[in-house]
C-alpha cells in the first residue's frame, strides 16, 4: 500500500528533522515537500515544490495525500512586517488546511506553541490561538496539534536571546516537575519523531499535546 506525506516548510528546525524520518522510515513511501527555500536533500521518494504561498491555490492539485504536515512559522527578525508575519503563521495554515479538507487528506498536523491561545496579550501566542481556533473549524478529519516549549537544536541563523533561553533551561529544567514539566525545553528531533509517529495512528479525532506530552509520544 502506498502512503504519501506532504510536509510544508521543511527547511525549519523542526520541519528538517521531520523530512529526515519521513525519508529513512518505509511507511510512506512518497514524501512532498512544499517550501518557501530551496532544499538541496535528494531522495527517491522525495518531490520537492519550492512556491510562492501567497499563489497557493495555484498549487491546490498537488496537495493530495494521506498527511499533512505543517512546520511552516517565521520570526519577528526575519518577518518585522506584522501582516506578513501573520500571514505566513495563520493563513497560509489555516488555507492549507482548506484544501487539504477539499482533497479528502485524513490527517493535518500542526506545530503551534506553548501558551497559545487566542484571547493573549503576546502577538506570537495570539496568532498561534487564533490559528489553532481556525484549524479546528474547518471540518479536517485528524488535527493533531503540538505546542513545544523551548526548542533545542541547531540552526542555521544565530538566535542570542534564543540560545540564552535554552541554556537556562536545561539548568532549570530538571526542578520543572509535575504539572510544570510542560515548561521544559525539548529537543526539535523529539517534535518530529512525535508527529511522524502520531501519523501512523490514524485517528480521526482533534488533540493537542503539550511539550510534556510530546516528549511522552517522541
Amino acid at each position: 500500500m502506498t502512503k504519501k506525506a506532504i510536509i510544508v516548510g521543511a527547511s525549519g528546525l523542526i520541519g528538517s528533522k521531520l523530512l529526515d524520518i519521513l525519508l529513512a522510515q518505509p511507511y510512506y513511501t512518497e514524501v512532498l515537500s512544499i517550501s518557501r527555500k530551496k532544499i538541496k536533500l535528494n531522495n527517491k521518494k522525495l518531490k520537492k515544490i519550492v512556491i510562492d504561498f501567497d499563489h497557493l491555490n495555484e498549487y491546490a492539485d498537488e496537495i493530495n495525500g494521506d498527511v499533512i504536515f505543517c512546520c511552516l512559522g517565521t520570526t519577528r527578525r526575519e518577518t518585522p512586517d506584522l501582516n506578513d508575519y501573520r500571514k505566513i503563521d495563520h493563513d497560509y495554515p489555516v488555507r492549507l488546511a482548506e484544501i487539504a479538507v477539499k482533497n479528502g487528506v485524513d490527517q493535518y498536523h500542526y506545530i503551534s506553541t506553548m501558551g497559545a491561545r487566542s484571547e493573549s496579550s503576546n502577538f506570537y501566542t495570539k496568532i498561534k490561538g487564533d490559528t489553532e481556533d481556525d484549524l479546528k473549524k474547518v471540518g479536517l478529519k485528524g488535527l493533531f496539534i503540538y505546542r513545544p516549549s523551548i526548542l533545542i537544536g541547531h540552526r542555521n541563523k544565530h538566535r542570542t536571546l534564543e540560545n540564552i533561553a535554552v541554556f537556562v533551561m536545561k539548568i532549570i529544567g530538571p526542578l520543572l516537575v509535575g504539572k510544570l514539566k510542560k515548561y521544559r525545553a525539548i529537543k526539535a528531533l523529539d517534535v518530529a519523531k512525535a508527529m511522524y509517529k502520531q501519523s501512523l495512528k490514524n485517528r480521526a479525532d482533534v488533540v493537542t499535546y503539550t511539550s510534556d506530552e510530546i516528549k511522552k509520544r517522541a
